[in-house]
Parts: C-alpha cells; sequence; structure tokens
C-alpha cells in the first residue's frame, strides 16, 4: 500500500496536467478507491491514544483525481437514468448489506456487513460501520466516519468534507443514535455511545454545554455516553438579548452499557426533544 500511496502523492502533485483519458494514473488512482470501497482502507480514523482524527490525506488524493480522471457517463438502472462521473456501488448481498429501493451508495464508500440503507444516500469515501441503519432520507455525505451498530434517523444529514484534503470529516462513533432530521457537519464529532434528540445542529462553531454545571463541554463535539438536545441561550447585542442555539448535555449514560430505549425516549420527551 505505500507504493500506492507514493505513487497517488505524485499525481496529485501534478494534478493541474492530468486530463481524462490519462489510463496510467485512472488505474493507480481506482486501485486506491478500491480499497475505500473494500474496507481495506479508511479516509479517516480516531487515534486510539490522543483520540484525535488523524486524516489519511493520500485517500482524499485519490478522490478528487477521480473526479479529473472520470468522463461523465450515463448509468441506467431499470426505469431510471443517471449522468455521473461515478458508477454507483454494487454486490450488496455478498457484503450482507441490506438495500431497499431507493437507496444509493457511490462506489469508493464501504458499508459494512448487516448495514442496512432505507431510501437514502452514501457518498463516496464514507463509511458506515457493521449493523448501522441509515434511514429514509438520511444522507452520509463523502468520508465521513459512522460507526458500528448506529441509527441515523430519518431525514438526518452527515455532511461531507472532501475539500480542503486536510480537514477532518465527520465523525459518529459506535453504539449511537442520532434523531430525525439531525444535522452534524464540517467534521463535528458524537462520541460513542451517545443520543442526540430530534433536530440538534451541531457544527465546529455549535457551543456544547452541560446542564448540570452551565460548563461549556466544548464546540462541536458531544462527549461519549451522552443525551443531548437542541437549546439555545441568551446573549445580549446592542439591539437587545437575543437567543442563540446551542446543544445541551442533558444525561450523562453508563459507559459501556447498552441503555433501555424507553427510558431514552421519556428522557428526551421531558425536554422536549423526544
Amino acid at each position: 500500500m505505500a507504493d500506492l500511496q507514493a505513487r497517488i502523492e505524485e499525481l496529485w502533485e501534478s494534478a493541474g496536467e492530468l486530463q481524462p483519458g490519462d489510463s496510467e494514473a485512472l488505474a493507480d488512482v481506482t486501485e486506491a478507491v478500491d480499497l475505500l470501497d473494500s474496507g481495506q482502507a479508511r479516509v479517516a480514523e480516531e487515534d486510539p491514544r490522543t483520540g484525535a482524527v488523524v486524516v489519511h490525506l493520500w485517500l482524499k488524493y485519490a478522490i478528487l483525481l477521480l473526479f479529473r480522471l472520470r468522463s461523465m457517463e450515463t448509468i441506467e438502472l431499470g426505469p431510471f437514468e443517471f449522468a455521473d462521473k461515478l458508477p454507483l456501488k454494487t454486490g450488496y448481498a455478498a457484503a450482507g448489506v441490506r438495500a431497499v429501493p431507493g437507496a444509493s451508495a457511490r462506489w469508493g464508500a464501504f458499508l459494512d456487513r448487516g448495514v442496512i440503507l432505507m431510501p437514502s444516500y452514501v457518498n463516496i469515501g464514507a463509511r458506515v460501520g457493521a449493523g448501522t441503519m441509515v434511514d429514509t432520507w438520511a444522507t452520509v455525505g463523502s468520508c465521513a466516519q459512522i460507526g458500528a451498530r448506529v441509527h441515523l434517523s430519518g431525514g438526518v444529514g452527515i455532511g461531507g468534507v472532501l475539500e480542503p484534503p486536510q480537514s477532518a470529516p465527520v465523525v459518529v462513533g459506535d453504539d449511537c443514535t442520532i434523531g430525525s432530521r439531525c444535522m452534524i457537519t464540517q467534521g463535528a464529532r458524537v462520541g460513542q455511545g451517545s443520543v442526540l434528540g430530534e433536530g440538534v445542529i451541531l457544527n465546529p462553531g455549535m457551543p456544547v454545554i452541560d446542564a448540570d454545571t452551565g460548563e461549556e463541554l466544548g464546540r462541536g463535539v458531544v462527549p461519549p455516553w451522552s443525551v443531548a438536545v437542541s437549546a439555545a441561550r441568551p446573549r445580549r447585542f446592542a439591539g437587545g438579548e437575543f437567543f442563540l442555539p446551542c446543544v445541551l448535555v442533558i444525561k450523562h449514560l453508563e459507559p459501556g452499557r447498552r441503555h433501555d430505549k424507553a427510558v431514552l425516549e421519556d428522557a428526551l420527551r421531558d425536554h422536549g426533544a423526544g
């Protein structure tokens, strides 16, 4: 893989000179994207020692080069027609993935065994862990990293972060539940085992506040094993007092323990977020 990485990095340095139809360059880029598609490589991952997100730049380079090297083509699928530079993902049955009609994933996205795709969309470079449900009208953007046994509820938007290449993508840890219509974008992170109520907006500028202490826990990161809801806090400006959005952690869960869904739903309903 090191040789392939070196070739991709060399191609990236001369990207401005590449043209569609360069078969040698396309072969290298296709090999790299095949690694993403099969799960043998991933665009980003958490460092187990520091918790920081490590981005494997050469794989992002490969995706960006792919768009430069491939030409538009017509794809026919039953009564449907698409015009794109990339093919759709195939081989769901062999991969142990359930994809219902209306689900769509691009080649270069990895779907682990037991993933269920309702009518939804998963973009190139994304990784969806084993046993995860991508529910109706949910989207998983390019390079987003979704853990195992996650539920992305209806209409959830997981943002893609492809450019600039060094930017970290959205990361959602294992065993999370993301409520309907949540929007998680621009490299925001949701820690393992956390639950987000409906309509939470999480991005790197969004304050995350502990409801018990009033302490700001950070921005754009929901800590592991938290129940969080959308909220607002007052801020005074020259024109008056206004309420700005934030994310409020209303409950801390016992780490590593599978939590009763009914209890979690009651907690969210108590705060008007169920």
